[in-house]
C-alpha cells in the first residue's frame, strides 16, 4: 500500500489515478498509523509553501512523515512536495520546511528573458530535464525528456550531488532530487503522460 498524504493541498486524485495505473495500489489518507504502515509515501502539493507547511502541522502529519524517511522506505515528493523537505521557503517570508534537504526554495527573479523574450512566472508548461546522473528512479528516461511544470518557486539545495535533473527556464535550477530513500521532482509526473508514469513505475519498484 502506498500513502498518498493528504493535507488539502494538491491534486490528490490525478496522482492516485496515476498510481493505480501504473499497478500500485494507493490510499489518500491523513492518518498517521496508514502513512507508517504503508510500503510507500507519496506527498504531493499544489499551493503556498507556508500555507502547506500548516496544514501538515495542524493535522499532525510532519512526525509520521518524518518517521516514514528516517525508517529507509521509499518516499516520493511531488511539486510542492519536493519543495516542503527543504529547511527553508521564502514565500510569504521566511518559513521552516520539513528539512530532510539542506537549502532553500527561491523565487524566481522578475525579468527573466530567453532568446530576448521575457519569461512568465510562473513557468508553467512543457519542459525538459538534463539528467546530472544515474538513478533507478529515472530508468528508462532519456536526456532531454520533456516533464509539465507549474510553480512560481524552485529549491536549490546546498549540497548539489542530491539533484538527478536541472532543468532551464531563465536560470538552470533542480528540477528533481534524490536522497538515500527520498526521491522528487518539480515537475508533474501524473500530469507528464507516458515519461511521468514511467517515472512512477519505476517508484513503485524501489519497494
Amino acid at each position: 500500500m502506498i500513502a498518498v498524504i493528504d493535507y488539502d493541498m494538491g491534486n490528490l486524485r490525478s496522482v492516485e489515478k496515476a498510481l493505480k495505473h501504473v499497478g500500485a495500489d494507493p490510499v489518500v489518507t491523513r492518518n498517521p498509523r496508514k502513512i507508517l504502515d504503508a510500503s510507500a509515501v507519496v506527498l504531493p502539493g499544489v499551493g503556498a509553501f507556508k500555507e502547506c507547511m500548516r496544514n501538515l502541522e495542524n493535522y499532525g502529519l510532519v512526525e509520521p512523515l518524518l518517521k516514514s524517511i528516517s525508517s529507509g522506505k521509499p518516499f516520493l515528493g511531488i511539486c510542492l512536495g519536493l519543495q516542503l523537505l527543504f529547511e527553508e521557503g521564502e514565500e510569504d517570508g521566511p518559513c521552516k520546511g520539513l528539512g530532510v534537504i539542506k537549502g532553500k526554495v527561491l523565487k524566481f527573479p522578475q525579468g527573466m528573458k530567453d532568446e530576448g523574450r521575457e519569461l512568465k512566472i510562473p513557468h508553467m508548461g512543457w519542459n525538459d530535464v538534463k539528467k546530472e546522473k544515474e538513478s533507478s528512479f529515472l530508468k528508462n528516461t532519456e536526456d532531454g525528456t520533456f516533464f509539465y511544470f507549474v510553480h512560481s518557486y524552485y529549491a536549490s539545495p546546498d549540497d548539489k550531488t542530491v539533484a538527478l535533473t536541472t532543468t532551464s527556464y531563465g536560470t538552470e535550477f533542480t528540477s528533481s532530487i534524490e536522497k538515500d530513500n527520498v526521491v522528487a521532482c518539480q515537475f508533474h509526473p501524473e500530469k507528464s503522460q507516458k515519461a511521468g508514469l514511467m517515472l512512477l513505475e519505476n517508484f513503485i519498484e524501489m519497494r
